[in-house]
């Protein structure tokens, strides 16, 4: 009777501790792929904003030399009085002052410098993203592995625990992204 009951008991043992270690690992799955939908909301809100930053500093930076090179053309077109001359040369000064200020505040401040912020966040999104599904597969063969060997099989399909899939990527996601395409959208 005690040999009976001391089976018993260690049959309802491994019973809980398999039982905890395969919820335990259906978490972890569970938690790998919120990793993964975290990482995705980022590139999905952080990399158009950076695009569309990028282009908004474009558009400045063109409309700024563009309004420069026509008031140029404008002031040395023949035909001109000269208050028309002034207010052009004016113009001229107040839009090459704000490119002086911008250009001795931030040295640096150039076109190419967002673009190298774009890439560089660009790439750290889509590392994060790959760390996460590599996490997540690994989640998912602990738990696989846990839910088909035995005695876990038993248990795990008692409990309706089902094998689960790796994380694959889509065949539009096995093309590298173009930024190109960003800036013509």
């Amino acid at each position: 009777m005690i040999i009976g009951l001391a089976i018993a008991g260690f049959v309802v043992l491994v019973m809980i501790f398999v039982y905890n270690s395969i919820i335990r690992k259906k978490n972890q799955v569970d938690n790998a792929f919120g990793s993964i939908d975290a990482m995705l909301k980022k590139r999905y809100d952080l990399i158009p904003n950076l695009v569309e930053t990028v282009k908004q500093y474009m558009t400045h930076e063109k409309e700024t030399l563009s309004k420069i090179t026509e008031l140029r053309t404008k002031a040395l077109s023949a035909g001109l009085s000269d208050d028309e001359r002034v207010n052009v040369e004016n113009q001229i000064a107040q839009q090459v002052r704000g490119i002086m200020v911008a250009v001795e505040n931030y040295p640096d401040l150039k076109a190419n410098t967002n673009f190298l912020q774009l890439q560089g966040s660009w790439n750290e999104v889509e590392e994060q993203i790959s760390a996460a599904r590599r996490f997540y597969n690994s989640a998912v063969t602990d738990y696989n592995d846990a839910i088909q060997v035995f005695p876990n099989n038993i248990i795990a399909g008692r409990m309706g625990m089902k094998r689960k899939t790796v994380f694959e990527i889509p065949e539009e996601e096995r093309k590298s992204p173009h930024a190109k395409d960003l800036f013509n959208s």
